[in-house]
């Protein structure tokens, strides 16, 4: 599922009419896709549906929507921002053939405010996928009407869950809000959103979703995000070119690393796990049970003796490296290392690794061929401080960053990271580094240093628990431990190991059925199922 920006959906728009597949016959499917999404998500038959028509194409398909609504059984009524000339518009003059009420002219909202107050459904149909600026004059005014009436907007989205606003409707609550493409006032680029912007319940984009439906604050204005084809082939160039997608179960499914029958230990591969000081004992635990319930056959832990009976007694699953630093991991671990690197499938270096400077620092000076790399946490705070850090690690290894670990790598303060758009920062710093680098979040980015970039569709509360990381950071070295001859020497193909664990470790926050109160070793728990339900 590709990811568009606004420049590149209209490239491909253009390049779908030039090959036959016009402009009219994509307005023509948009208009029938909502009409069918709603239908597949709501009852419609019976209820009164009003659409608010704004001025260009995306009014055009709500126009389009309502007669198939219509012809589905709803009452519909259309509230048109301006004219249009049935003349120069064939949808508005099939409306207008149709008895069914259309209200252009509505100075003090008299009309509007009578058909709210019925309405069961709102299809926000004012303003595309081009807005840039904010919203002023009287569509500003239209609405700010709405809002009164309707009860949300992008001012009251702090502080309410969006699944708590959703569903209202038959209550003598709101109207559902169904947004067309986007919510009116986002700004599909950047995910910036207008205040006057209205919060959709349901918004059904068309061909592929739009970066700003994954950034955020507009993408907590799009309630549940739908998807409908509309006829444009996916090899043309101007589609197939488009380098970021979000990972669909297809597509992550098809990423498994396989279970032969006759596997046994060896065949699921022996991953290290290099982790822990005095301060964390939690961390080594968790990636070491994140990594054998992703499927790995063998796991071995390299953490500081005083940890290393306690972790034992959770995790007796697990080997232990004997080294002989106490607290934290040194120098010499780090030779240690260097010495048996050629026992293990792929390395996790980082969690809980405190105040590890000198063991990082020997580890990445002039080592051995190192198998396929994860670094998570302090493992990337320790390599941020070095000079030149990225000409020492090997290309193609898994980055994992929080926001707070993206700015202390590239040297930035934090507030100036969190104005940059997540999906360009990804990918211009995987391919400036030569490393897939996995932004953590909301909607997690993984980027590729060829360009490619994927956006996994989770946004759960639920994964922002203490220790969620390490279970990731566990995951992704276990199935690189899984698939190692293929990721040994294709290191491009890792990008798609980090694409699979980031999916199955939201995935498993998922199906704890919570979005709070989960403890990461649940998630980590989940991982088996979370497979299942992939096979």
């Amino acid at each position: 599922m590709k990811l568009f920006t606004v420049q590149q959906m209209v490239a491909a728009e253009k390049a779908a009419d030039a090959q036959g597949i016009t402009y009219d016959q994509m307005m023509e499917t948009a208009g029938r896709s909502l009409a069918e999404a709603m239908a597949s998500r709501y009852e419609v038959v019976g209820k009164r549906v009003l659409i608010l028509v704004g001025p260009g194409n995306n009014g055009g398909d709500g126009l389009v929507a309502g007669r198939y609504l219509a012809e589905a059984g709803a009452e519909v009524a259309f509230y048109l921002y301006k004219e249009r000339d049935p003349a120069q518009d064939h949808n508005m003059a099939q409306v207008l053939d149709l008895p069914w009420q259309v209200m252009a002219d509505d100075p003090d909202f008299a009309w509007l405010t009578a058909e709210l107050e019925t309405a069961d459904f709102l299809i926000d149909g004012l303003l595309g996928t081009g807005v840039t600026r904010p919203i002023e004059g009287r569509m500003a005014d239209l609405l700010r009407h709405i809002s009164d009436l309707t009860g949300f907007t992008q001012s009251d989205l702090t502080g309410f869950e969006q699944s708590s606003i959703a569903n209202l409707s038959g209550l003598g609550l709101p109207p559902t809000i169904v947004a067309v493409d986007c919510p009116s006032g986002l700004n599909c680029d950047t995910g910036a959103l207008d205040p006057l912007a209205l919060l959709a319940d349901l918004t059904v984009t068309f061909a592929g979703p739009k970066w700003g439906h994954f950034l955020f604050p507009g993408a907590g204005a799009c309630g549940q995000l739908a998807v409908a084809d509309i006829g444009i082939p996916a090899d043309l160039p101007a589609v197939a070119n488009v380098q970021t997608e979000v990972a669909t179960e297809d597509r992550v499914r098809a990423l498994l690393p396989a279970r032969p029958l006759d596997g046994h230990k060896g065949t699921f591969g022996k991953v290290l796990v290099v982790a822990g000081s005095d301060r964390y004992w939690g961390a080594p635990f968790l990636s070491g049970l994140g990594a054998l319930r992703a499927g790995s056959g063998l796991v071995a832990l390299c953490v500081p003796q005083m940890i290393r009976a306690t972790i034992a007694g959770q995790l007796p699953e697990a080997t232990f490296v004997p080294v002989a630093d106490d607290k934290l991991l040194g120098a010499e671990t780090a030779v240690f290392l260097h010495q048996t690197i050629n026992d293990y499938d792929a390395i996790l270096i980082g969690p809980g690794l405190a105040e590890a400077a000198a063991f990082v620092t020997t580890f990445f000076t002039n080592p051995p061929p190192l198998p396929p790399l994860v670094i998570d946490a302090d493992g990337l705070n320790q390599l941020a401080a070095l000079d030149d850090w990225p000409s020492l690690i090997p290309s193609h290894s898994i980055l994992t960053p929080h926001p707070g670990e993206m700015a202390r790598l590239m040297g930035l303060p934090l507030a100036e990271l969190k104005d940059r758009n997540r999906i360009e920062l990804a990918q211009e710093q995987a391919q400036a580094w030569q490393q897939i680098v996995i932004l953590k979040g909301a909607y997690t980015v993984v980027a590729a240093p060829d360009g490619r970039c994927t956006v996994i569709p989770f946004a759960n509360p639920a994964l922002g628990t203490a220790g969620s990381g390490d279970v990731l950071a566990g995951v992704l070295v276990s199935l690189l431990g899984q698939g190692a001859d293929r990721y040994a020497a294709a290191g491009t193909e890792r990008a798609e190991v980090a694409v699979l664990g980031c999916y199955l470790h939201a995935l498993a926050g998922s199906l704890t059925g919570h979005d709070s109160g989960v403890l990461a070793r649940e998630i980590a728990d989940e991982l088996p199922a979370a497979r299942q339900r992939l096979t």
